[in-house]
């Protein structure tokens, strides 16, 4: 339902033109706090909880002495979703855990870039259903970036508000 809709709104002539998803990317940065081997340990299993695949821990390239950062010093963790798992998350994010938000009003249209990706930031990990509120130590967001193939913000737009994912007018 969703590929007609969208070829006949933009017109496509090529069913290779229409915009897909093409992953979902799940970081977390944790700065100073990536030191503190407890605190990345359980932030990888809280990434692991929520998508179902183990994270890759991102490691400094190179020393920043303002951000007193040191090369290859863990700094956040960040994972990818491809295919089943991809539309696996997605399904759950717009089910059961989008819901979950306190004052949910629709998620903000304008978080697209130039591309058609969408971009938002979590601020607490309590809303996925997979994290128990007795493991929590403290409270940290994630940012989820869903890439498209679509060319610009409006396709982009389109694809995901036909998909389900739910914005605010």
């Amino acid at each position: 339902e969703v590929v007609p809709y969208l070829k006949e709104t933009f017109e496509y002539k090529n069913i290779h033109e229409i915009p897909k998803i093409e992953k979902i990317q799940i970081n977390r940065g944790l700065g100073v706090n990536a030191q503190n081997n407890k605190v990345l340990q359980k932030s990888i299993d809280e990434i692991r909880q929520i998508t179902g695949q183990q994270p890759v821990v991102t490691i400094a390239t190179k020393s920043i002495a303002g951000f007193k950062v040191r090369e290859e010093m863990p700094l956040g963790i960040t994972t990818t979703l491809r295919r089943e798992k991809m539309y696996t998350f997605l399904d759950r994010f717009i089910n059961l855990t989008l819901p979950r938000i306190r004052d949910f009003q629709g998620l903000d249209p304008n978080k697209f870039d130039k591309n058609g990706n969408y971009n938002l930031g979590i601020t607490d990990q309590l809303i996925f259903p997979e994290i128990d509120y007795e493991q929590v130590d403290q409270m940290l967001g994630l940012n989820i970036t869903i890439v498209t193939s679509a060319k610009n913000s409006k396709e982009g737009l389109a694809l995901l508000n036909k998909i389900g994912i739910p914005f605010s007018k």
